[in-house]
């Protein structure tokens, strides 16, 4: 069923583990995540972009489509539909309107008391409809790292559910070693007290990914992992089969890449919760 991430972060946090938001990009993504989550008794988060969103066809496609193959799947997890790096307010409420359980706003490009004001919008909003939010303090996308006084600021003036820091981590494929910067996760882990969220995570080790859950991560979110999976297990399939035009055998032929790809996250995700 469809749930806000609250208790789900929460309960990841006090216990030690993780759980994992995979961007969806269509329909067949969206099944595929789905059924793999709910063989491993994983509870998910479907993120979906901004940009996604539009590929979709719009808020309410994504959030018909998301739940009727929860119920059509049988699908026995909790699902949260979030999201994923919102810029604006507006599209905060189209998304919570059309039924998302869970959003991110990110004004983490703006001044601090911009972005605390952007979020307490959000905030305001989303409470009344049982809806959760998360935050960004420092920019990934921009490398400016977390400034743990601002952090703590933002967290005492926001009623945020879940933050997301810049400590190294980057979207896309990373160039070279990975350099994350634990002792801030740390520090900004025992100054909050809220879950926390590592973007950018495809590509880190399965040593990273579990130290930055001992760090206090309790949301990772993979989207390039999958898609390079998907990608390369559909060129290799076209390779061999020049002559087929079905979509659905050619879209298809990446089902089996996620799936190994989601299982294989949980698995290092969950390795601390007891079932």
């Amino acid at each position: 069923m469809l749930v806000n991430s609250n208790e789900l972060l929460k309960n990841a946090l006090k216990d030690g583990y993780a759980i994992g938001a995979y961007n969806i990009n269509n329909l067949e993504w969206a099944k595929y995540i789905l059924e793999a989550c709910n063989s491993d008794k994983s509870p998910v988060i479907l993120a979906v972009s901004e940009k996604s969103v539009s590929y979709f066809g719009g808020y309410h496609v994504v959030y018909s489509t998301v739940k009727s193959l929860i119920n059509d799947l049988n699908i026995k997890v909790p699902v949260v539909l979030h999201l994923d790096h919102a810029h604006s307010f507006t599209s905060c409420k189209n998304a919570i309107d059309a039924g998302f359980t869970s959003v991110m706003i990110d004004a983490s490009s703006k001044s601090l008391d911009e972005n605390i004001k952007e979020t307490n919008e959000v905030v305001s909003y989303a409470k009344k409809k049982n809806v959760s939010v998360e935050a960004e303090v420092g920019a990934l996308d921009d490398s400016i790292y977390t400034n743990l006084n601002d952090v703590s600021s933002f967290v005492m003036q926001t009623d945020v559910d879940s933050l997301a820091p810049f400590i190294g981590n980057k979207h896309g494929i990373y160039k070279g070693e990975p350099d994350l910067d634990f002792e801030l996760l740390g520090a900004i882990c025992k100054n909050v007290k809220i879950p926390l969220v590592l973007h950018g995570a495809s590509g880190l080790d399965e040593n990273k990914i579990k130290t930055a859950i001992f760090c206090g991560v309790c949301k990772i979110n993979i989207n390039t992992d999958l898609q390079t999976a998907w990608s390369c297990a559909v060129r290799k399939y076209l390779e061999y089969n020049k002559d087929v035009y079905d979509p659905r055998l050619i879209i298809g032929s990446g089902e089996a890449a996620i799936k190994k790809i989601v299982h294989e996250k949980n698995k290092i995700f969950l390795s601390n919760r007891a079932f």
